[in-house]
């Protein structure tokens, strides 16, 4: 069951960065292109838990702070040669608003940074 919670404004996630979503589930990172699409991932890459947050944005993929891993925004795979999977987060553009699939039992969505 789809649960969309508005969590910010488009313009408040930097583009080429990323905003932290605090959820029951753990943190979520919510990044936004050069072309301002929006995508979400668990903040915690494959590799070595890093807080991919905190990672480059280039394209449609971000790379991991800690180790250079790349993932990709829309799937969170990671590109070859390594192996490993990013959870996603259904993310979506209403007008300006961003909003996240986040089922009302499992997390209580707080926006920080």
């Amino acid at each position: 069951m789809e649960t969309w919670v508005k969590i910010c404004r488009v313009a408040d996630i930097p583009r080429l960065g990323a905003r932290v979503v605090k959820s029951a589930r753990g943190d979520i990172a919510v990044f936004r292109t050069a072309n301002d699409e929006i995508f979400a991932l668990m903040d915690r890459c494959p590799h070595k838990a890093g807080p991919l947050s905190q990672g480059i944005v280039h394209g449609k993929r971000v790379t991991c702070p800690l180790h250079n891993w790349v993932l990709e925004l829309a799937d969170g795979n990671a590109l070859a040669p390594d192996v490993g999977c990013a959870p996603t987060v259904g993310a979506k553009i209403d007008e300006e608003d961003v909003y996240l699939d986040m089922p009302a039992a499992r997390t209580t969505p707080v926006a920080a940074e």
